[in-house]
Formats: structure tokens, sequence, C-alpha cells
């Protein structure tokens, strides 16, 4: 096919109905972008010949070493079906498990999405990640198999073999979809059963028996699913393999034969695939083929024809009968392909004429994708909805934009609605403006006429200076010298110029907008408003005068900037082509927005439009580098190329820590690989050095362990615990202000003895830090509400918030059950680190009532009760709640963030304001009187009194007299000290333990290396959960966890040991506690027998533990030499 003209396509981008936005999701190595060279071949772009070993997506250098797909590209693609043409927006993505984040901002900006599986691997545990992406953003998914050759030549199958190892597939397939189906049925039908019982009246619930049972199944039989799952007789699976250019439907070989046979195309549809034979004798389609034992259709029409041209020219080479096929099927194949030593070259010519691939796939797609105009309410709600604000709940000028959403209009009056996904870099080079133009006709012809001309003139001075070799002027002489001067100069401008301007280009990264229009038309140079992810529609509309634009004076809005779109691309995979304007339904690039987008955003020209829903990212960023530059003064080039390094990845983080190092987050070895080369080459442009990895820990506590480590009984080891914290605490310069008790509570008072806290330490159980972990957005909004009330402004939560915050908290309840828990989840204080992370500080004062934080629930009393608290008292609460966060932040064993501890505050004395100038003995004596005061009237003290403060007229007069103890007082701040300290001596008097992160982590090999991959988990401390066998393959599944410190160059040595037969997909999981104890020692005699004095077997967490410590340059207890005596020089060893 010709190359389309770019006029062509802008013309076609005017007909909504009839563009297809879609990308190609497969696991790694499934063939996607071999598929893209064939569609992308199919428009005169690349060769034919090419396509599948050129990988023209792949445009980064580092994807053609590696051979796999790093970043989203996109390329527009023209199609003719019948009389209809189609413009094609096709973007591929990779496959891998570190780049997930880059199918996300795929993901987003289609309807529809082409899903690639290899025919041999069958469902792998990216597809299913791919297939559960594309169903969160409700787009429709068609099947592609791909890599059927590889059932012939590799594992050499009958063709009724692969018709039931394809029919596996398909159900594999159709199981991972059905599962998310199946989910969201029963969970729209809780909802409403939910809202039926809200809607009925009390007296109606009550007559209603206890034992109802309910039939969970009966939404599923209504619930429509005909367009959900993959089928060949539907029309949405093309069988292919894309290497050798070959695919096809079930409607083309229903074509073919109908004419053949002369049974009619709809018949031969419903039949092909199935269990139907055909009846040589009475010449009819009949049912239960595998029960008569005959051929399938499919296996007899269509898998046999292909089996035997594979044999007839890979397998035995047979000329005659490839030429009796080629004439049969009336195609020409060349002589050099008929020729040539490799057949696959001879089998790629026969196959992409008689069964082209691009012509299957794309037709296909054409036929079952939505096109714009087909986007459903849902899903627009879905978008608009951020948080946990319905559609509802938004400003009516906001609910209206759905129409606009809903028509796609391009007209003048639509308002403008674009989502940008991700920001991309590009060369200088490569921009439309910079890149080199081909010369036209006349050009041509012009040049050739000045190059005779030139070389005419040389003949005619070469001859003249033959004839007469001593006559020249000397004006001449003195005019071609001065000429020559002139040149000269000119050449030395011109090369200065070209010097210089490439630094003045390389300075500046080209950054380009992923973006598509889902609304309105975009025009160069048109400014717009720039929406951030926490814009809120109804607080912009009331800031902002009626029928406001971003080209006039807009007053500051928070998140919200204007900015202008200076340039729009058409996104040609490595090329880019300008456009003046683009109408809605397309995916486009756009330039000028690196100042105001960082990653994504929502552009639009309408103050009302809401900011977008977060993409879904699945992979987490958990591996971190520290990075500096090798000459400490590129220090500013490196700061600017990680903030350009930022915003060019969707996935990575950049950080600043506390100690200055400049950290780097990635989602794996090889994103951190592809990050630091970038690092290297495009944004800094220096040397840099990146260090180990930082791995990051948890710190908990668990319960006294009931056995020994040689599995004895044990009863003393809680004591053993306590005894060395008093110990550590004798040691440590605050031995006369601590105190523990044998229950494990902690007392500590402040240095001015003004004020003093109990604290104790417990584990919360596994199930609650997991509900931790996973609320956190949920516990961050219930924070700021908590914090408005505080201040006394007016807060608009929506209903369906609230329904959020009190189903967390009725979850917390039904989990914190039992005798030690009660009413725990009523007096928490506060959560921790940061606010919203997995730790807990209840409130067990006595008779302190303090404002729950569940006062949202029930706003009416909280609000009066926090305006109660008297300042002086509101202020220590913060201080308490300050050291807490601080405690949790950086736990004692290695400075790492606490998780899963709760700490019960139990007593809380506070001495009120002492006069400033007083001795220690003074002091010493009056915080004695204060704790003794405060035990003596702790009972008569009013509930809203918080326990042990002192309430004697003398000092209650002299409290106004202090203003320097109020908030940022020495007793604040030293209340925020000790009940930190206090925090970490409670954590200490437990047992404690490390966390380490762990990757799920999915294995595919063969059976002959399966000991050598166990080998390999085995020495880096990985568990395998299970393993299964793929049916029809010899493919093993491992699935196994390994803890995130062991994975570095993990894949590596996986593929070394099995030769390449076996590649891992790490995935971050879950956090692990690491049973053995970093500080344990052996004390009990079987304990010596067992691990002897040193206990010199390795314990992993103090190994864990103590790489930590020296890394954060903290104190390691370890000895560096032992024995002394025994060394001996190299010399006297010979």
């Amino acid at each position: 096919m010709a190359h389309t003209s770019l006029d062509r396509i802008i013309a076609l981008q005017r007909n909504p109905a009839n563009i297809r936005n879609l990308c190609i999701l497969a696991h790694v190595d499934h063939g996607k972008t071999t598929l893209a060279d064939c569609l992308v071949a199919s428009n005169g772009i690349i060769s034919s010949r090419l396509a599948g070993k050129l990988r023209y997506l792949d445009s980064r250098e580092d994807e053609q070493i590696r051979g796999i797909t790093m970043k989203s590209s996109a390329i527009s693609l023209h199609h003719t079906t019948g009389d209809q043409e189609y413009l094609l927006n096709l973007i591929d993505s990779p496959g891998h498990v570190d780049f997930s984040s880059e199918v996300s901002t795929a993901v987003r900006l289609c309807d529809g999405a082409i899903v690639v599986v290899d025919a041999v691997e069958g469902v792998c545990p990216q597809t299913q990640v791919v297939l559960r992406q594309a169903w969160l953003e409700n787009i429709r998914p068609v099947l592609v198999i791909n890599k059927i050759d590889r059932l012939i030549l590799e594992l050499k199958l009958s063709s009724q073999e692969a018709f039931i190892h394809l029919q596996k597939i398909l159900e594999q397939v159709n199981a991972v979809t059905g599962t998310l189906f199946t989910s969201k049925v029963l969970e729209e039908r809780a909802e409403k059963e939910k809202d039926k019982e809200e809607e009925e009246d009390k007296e109606e619930v009550e007559t209603l028996t206890g034992d109802q049972v309910y039939d969970w199944s009966a939404g599923l039989e209504e619930a429509d699913d005909s367009l959900l799952y993959f089928s060949p007789d539907q029309g949405n699976v093309v069988f292919a393999s894309a290497i050798d250019g070959w695919g096809f439907s079930i409607q083309q070989f229903a074509h073919i034969y109908s004419q053949k046979m002369g049974i009619k195309a709809e018949v031969l549809l419903k039949t092909l695939w199935g269990d139907y034979y055909l009846n040589a004798k009475a010449k009819r389609i009949m049912k239960g083929a595998q029960a008569k034992g005959k051929k399938p259709l499919f296996v007899q029409l269509v898998l046999d024809n292909i089996w035997s041209l594979y044999d007839a020219v890979v397998t035995r080479r047979d000329k005659e009968k490839v030429e009796k096929v080629v004439s049969s099927l009336g195609l020409k194949v060349m002589s050099r392909d008929s020729r040539h030593s490799d057949p696959k070259v001879l089998l790629s010519a026969i196959c992409s004429q008689w069964l082209p691939v691009s012509q299957a796939v794309l037709a296909m797609v054409c036929e079952k994708l939505p096109s714009p105009l087909d986007i459903t309410e849902e899903r627009v709600e879905k978008l608009m909805s951020v948080g946990a604000r319905r559609f509802d709940s938004l400003p009516e000028q906001t609910q209206e934009l759905k129409r606009a959403f809903l028509r796609c209009g391009s007209g003048e009056d639509d308002p403008l609605i674009i989502f940008v996904s991700k920001m991309f870099t590009v060369d200088n080079k490569a921009l439309p403006k910079n890149r080199q133009r081909p010369l036209t006709h006349e050009e041509i012809a012009q040049r050739r006429e000045l190059a005779r001309q030139r070389h005419a003139e040389k003949l005619a001075a070469d001859q003249t200076a033959a004839e007469n070799p001593t006559a020249r002027p000397p004006s001449e002489s003195m005019q071609q010298e001065a000429q020559l001067a002139e040149i000269s100069t000119a050449k030395m401008e011109s090369l200065t110029l070209k010097d210089s301007k490439p630094e003045e280009e390389e300075e500046q990264q080209n950054f380009v907008a992923f973006a598509r229009i889902y609304s309105g038309v975009v025009k160069k140079g048109q400014r717009v408003f720039v929406l951030g992810p926490k814009y809120d529609p109804a607080k912009g509309l009331s800031m902002l005068p009626d029928g406001c634009r971003a080209s006039d004076c807009v007053p500051e809005v928070p998140h919200m900037c204007c900015c202008s779109m200076e340039s729009l691309f058409l996104l040609m995979g490595r090329d880019l082509e300008d456009l003046q304007q683009v109408p809605a339904g397309n995916v486009l690039g756009i330039g000028g927005l690196e100042e105001c987008v960082l990653k994504s955003a929502t552009l639009s020209t309408s103050p009302a439009c809401p900011p977008f829903i977060p993409l879904n990212m699945e992979a987490m960023p958990i591996v971190r580098v520290a990075i500096e530059p090798k000459h400490h003064s590129d220090m500013p080039k490196l700061v600017r190329g990680m903030r350009l390094l930022n915003q060019a990845d969707p996935c990575a983080e950049v950080l600043i820590q506390e100690t200055g190092e400049h950290v780097l987050v990635t989602a794996g070895e090889v994103h951190l690989q592809r990050c630091l080369d970038d690092l290297r080459e495009r944004f800094a442009k220096i040397e840099i050095s990146a260090s180990k990895p930082i791995i990051p820990f948890r710190e908990t506590v668990v319960r006294p362990p009931k056995v020994d480590m040689v599995n004895e009984e044990l009863g003393h080891q809680h004591k053993v615990a306590i005894h060395r914290v008093k110990e550590e605490a004798s040691q440590g310069r605050s031995s006369d202000t601590l105190h523990v008790d044998p229950s494990g509570l902690v007392t500590l008072a402040t240095p001015n003895r003004l004020a003093s806290v109990s604290v104790r330490a417990a584990p919360l159980p596994q199930d609650v830090t997991s509900l931790l972990e996973s609320s956190t957005e949920l516990i961050r909004t219930l924070e700021q509400v908590n914090m408005s009330l505080r201040e006394g402004r007016s807060v608009d939560i929506s209903p369906r918030t609230l329904e959020a915050i009190a189903g967390f908290k009725a979850q917390l309840e039904e989990l914190l059950q039992g005798r030690r828990w009660r009413n725990a989840v009523e007096h928490i204080w506060a959560f921790g680190p940061r606010r919203y992370g997995p730790n807990i500080l209840l409130n067990s004062v006595e008779g302190y009532q303090r404002p729950s934080v569940w006062q949202c629930l029930c706003r009416g009393g909280g609000a009066a009760e926090a305006g109660a608290q008297t300042p002086f008292t509101r202020d220590l609460d913060n201080s308490i709640v300050s050291g807490f966060q601080l405690a949790t932040l950086s736990g004692p064993m290695c400075e790492e963030p606490l998780m899963g501890v709760c700490f019960s505050l139990e007593r809380w004395d506070i001495q009120s304001a002492a006069p400033q100038h007083q001795d220690s003995v003074e002091e010493d004596s009056i915080s004695h009187e204060a704790s003794a005061d405060g035990k003596a009237e702790e009972s008569s003290e009013t509930p809203a009194q918080p326990v042990g403060l002192v309430s004697r007229p003398s000092q209650a007069r002299r409290r106004p007299e202090g203003p320097p103890q109020g908030c940022y007082g020495p007793v604040s701040g030293q209340l925020i000290a000790a009940m930190k300290e206090a925090c970490r001596h409670a954590f200490q008097a437990q047992p404690q333990r490390l966390m380490a992160a762990m990757y799920t982590c999915e294995i595919m090999a063969t059976a002959e290396v399966l000991g050598r991959v166990y080998g390999v988990l085995g020495k880096r401390e990985g568990r395998v959960l299970h393993e299964e066998m793929k049916e029809g393959t010899d493919m093993f599944l491992i699935k196994a966890v390994l803890p995130v410190a062991e994975s570095f160059g993990f894949a590596d040595e996986i593929r070394k040991r099995t030769s390449g037969l076996a590649s891992p997909q790490l995935v971050f999981s879950h956090w692990e506690v690491i049973s053995s104890d970093p500080y344990w020692v052996p004390t009990t005699e079987e304990e010596y027998l067992h691990f002897g004095e040193k206990a010199d077997s390795a314990n992993q967490a103090l190994k864990y533990m103590n790489a930590v410590r020296r890394r954060k340059g903290l104190y390691v207890e370890e000895k560096t030499v032992e024995h002394a005596e025994k060394q001996r020089t190299l010399g006297k060893n010979k």
C-alpha cells in the first residue's frame, strides 16, 4: 500500500465516527512490536520484508539492544474496508513489568485494545495485569493469538492437537475476563441491596426473618455479558504469526469456503469454530465431531491447509508442492524469494499475500472496537469523579460537560477537554521545524542546473590557464585572493555559529505532551486552563467571574494555571508532523506545556471541568538509589537533569532525603538502568555515580515467642528484653528520668521535670496493619477534615466519603476484638508516621476526653468539644502527637519507619508553668510534688480535664504569666522529645523484628531447568508458593516470594544458570516479618550446644540491620579483628 499523505490523515481526523484509538497490550515477548510492524508496513511506512526485524516503534537504542519495548509510542495509520476509510491511532505499549506505568498512560487515551497472547505460553502474569487495566478503564479488548508457527515448528503438534490447545488458551483468557466481570456485577448488586435496605422503612426491616437466604448469582444471570468474552465466531479473535506475516479470522475462511462449497457464509461462521464436522456423503455440517471421532471443521478447512504449507515450505522443502500451492492460490512469488536459502523468506512471501495479518487485524479493529462517539456514560462519570466525590455531587455546570464528552463535538461552541497522560522528550533534530525537508522536483532541477554551470566554468578556467599559464592580470589575482579570504572568514563564522548553536539547543529539552482530545477543537497557540489533580471545580467557579476564559486576566485559583499550546504534532512513531488544529476524538502531541504539566494533567477552556481521575499504576516504585555527580561542580546539572527525568518518566520519583542525598526511586532493575542511562546521556549529560540500591525495611514488634531458637519452651524471654532495655537506659544519660515497668510500661519525664508520659507498645494484628496500609488515602482525608474542624472551618464532605470513613471504622472495630482492644477504635488519637501510616496512638489516659478522630461522623458535638479545650492543653496535645509521629518515622533498630505498632499513652502528668529562673533542686522538688498531687487529685478532676493536670489556684493564676510554655515554649519541645523517646523505649521493651519488602516472583521455565531455578531461589532466601504445569506444554509456572534485598542481579543469574530458558517477573507484593531476632544471643544450655558461644550461624535480620545502620552512618556493634595474634603476613606463609 502506498504511503498515506499528511493531508489525507488531517481530512480523516474530522470524522470521529471512523476514528479508532487503540493500544497493543501483552506480556513481555509475546510479539506486540512485531505485530505493530506488520500494521505499520501495511501503510507503506516501512518495507513488509523488514516487518518484525526493524521494530519500528522501538525508537530508543536501548530498546533495540535489549529487544524489549520500554515506552509507549503512537502512530496514525490509514485503513480502507469497502467504501469506508478509517484512521487508526495505534499505541504500542511495553510488556515488561517494570514499565507497566507506560501501559497505564496508553490505556487511558484509548477506546479499545488488541490483547496479544503467545500460542505456546498462553495467559501469563502480565497478560492478566493488562486485561485488568483495560477493564478498569472501561475499554473494549479484541484478541490476537500470536506465534502459532511455534505450535508447528517447536512443539510439533498435529493440527488436531493445536485446535485443542487453542481452545484451552481461549478458555484461560475468558476465565480472566469472566472473573473481572463477576466481581463487578456482585459489587453493583451488593450496593443496590444496600440502597434498597436504606430506603425501606424500619418496620418492614424488622419483619424480615433472620434466616433469609441471598442468591448471589441472581445478578449474574440478568447482566449482559455478550460482548465480554472472546470467541472466533463473534469476530473478535484473530489467529496469527506476526513474524511470518500471516493472520486470519474465521470470517475470511467463511467467505472463501462459502463460494467454494456453496454453503451460506452465516452458517460457516457459526460452525467453523466449535464441535462441528463436515459429512462428505450428505454434504452437510453436523454436530458432535469429538464424540464421533471426526475432524472438526476448523481443523479440516483451516489448520490442515496451514500445516501442509509449513510442511512443504519449511520442513520438507518440496518445490513442486510449493509451486502447486502458489498457482492454486493465484499468488505471485518473486524468483529470488523461491531461490533463497532460508525457507522462512519464501514462507513469508506466500503467507503475506495469502493471509496478510494486517488485513485481518485492521478489519477486526474497525468492525469491533468503538469509535470516540461510542464512549459510555459510565466511563465518562468515572473519569470525572476524582477521589471520593460522586458525579452527582459535582456542580451543575460540571455535570453538563458530560454531554460534551458523549457528543465528542468539534464545533466552535464545544468546550475543549484534553487529557495529558504523560510527558516525553524529543531530540531537537526530530522536531518538524529542524528536520531536513525532502527537495521538490523544481529544486532538484535548479540545483542540477547550478552544478552544471559551475562545472562548465571550471572547465573553461582550466582550459584558459593551460593555454597561457603566465598571463594573469594582477587585478584578477588580487580579486581572487580577496574572494578566498572572504570565503574563509565566512566559513569560519559559519563553523563557530554551528559549534555554538548545538550547545544552546542541547541545553533545552523539548517536552511533548502525549494527549487525547475528548471534546472541542484545539488550535495552535490557543490558551487553556491547566487543572491539577487537586483542583476543585466548585471552588474554581466561585472564584472566577462568569464566562471567564483562559486568555483573560485570571485571578489566582488553587491548583489551576493558564498555558498556551505552542505547537501541535501528529505522532508518527519516530517522527512528528506539524498540525495547525486537531478536532475531538484524536490522539496528538502538544508542545510548550513543560512549565505547567509535571507528569499528567487535564486541560480545558472551561473552569467547570474537573480533573480526571489519576492513572491506575500497577507497578509501585520500590528500588532506590542515591545519585551524585563524579565532579562536584556538576551538581546543578544533576539537579536539573533529575528534574527533567522526573517529568519525562511516569513512574520514576526523585527525592531529596533529610541527609541531603538525591534519591531516585524506580520500579525495578531494568527501569533503574534505563533511568541512569537517560540521566547520563540525555538529561544531565554528566558522569554520575549511583550507590548500591537503598533497600527499604520496616521495624515492628511481635508477641513474645513461646519457644526458643531450638524449639524449647520459653517463659522468660519477655523479661530478658525488659532487662536489656533497663541496662541500655542505665548506660544512657536519661536513666534518672526513665522508669521501665516489668509489664513493659515505660515512664519518661522531660528534662525540666514539668511533664511525664507513660507509654506501652503492642503489636497490631496483621489484618489491621494491612487495612491501614490500604486505606492511606482515606486516613489522609480524615486527617484533613479533623484539622479543618479543629481550626473551626466549615467542611463540606460528600456522603460517599462519610460512608467510606464509617465503613473503615466498622472494619477496624471488627478486626480489633478481644479484651486487650476493648473500645480501642474510639480511643484512637492519631495514625502515624506522617499522620496516615500503619501505626496507631491510643488515648488511654483516664478522664481525658479529647475530640475523637471520628468526629466528622457525628460532627455536631465534636466541633463544640474541640472548642471547649483550653489552648494550653490543645497545644500540648499536639506535642504528644508530634512526638509519636517522630518516633514512628524512624525506629530504634536502624532508623527505618515503624509498621503495625500500637502505642498506648496510659499516663500524662503535666505541672503548670514554674518561674523561669529556678535551680535544678527546686525544679526537682516541684516535679515530685506535681506527680504526687497529680495522683491525689486524679479522682476529683472533671472528665474534660487531662489526668494529672494540677489545678491549684496559685498555679492557675500563674498560667498566663508564662507565654513561652505555650505552643512553641520549652515545655512543648521537651514534651515532643520525651514522647518520642518514651515510644522508642516502649518499642524496645517488646520483642523487636525487622520487616522486609517482598517481591512476588513468577517464573516460566522448562522441566529440564527447574532444579536450577529452585537453586537460585533458595540461595537468595526465596520461598516457592506453588508451581503448576501449563497444559499442552513442557513449561512450568513457578510462583514464589523473594526479599527485595536479595533481588538485585536475580534476573541475570536465573537467565545465566538456565541458559535463557527461564525469565522472572518481579512485582512488589507486601511486607513480611523476618522471623529471626536481630538481637538474639544464645542464653539457654541447649542454644549454647546448638549454636556455640558466638552464634556463628548467620543471622539474616542482623545482617540487614547492620547494613542499613552502616549506610546511615550509625554505630554498628561488630568485631573487626578477632584473635589478632594468630594473623600472619603473606611473607611468613610462603
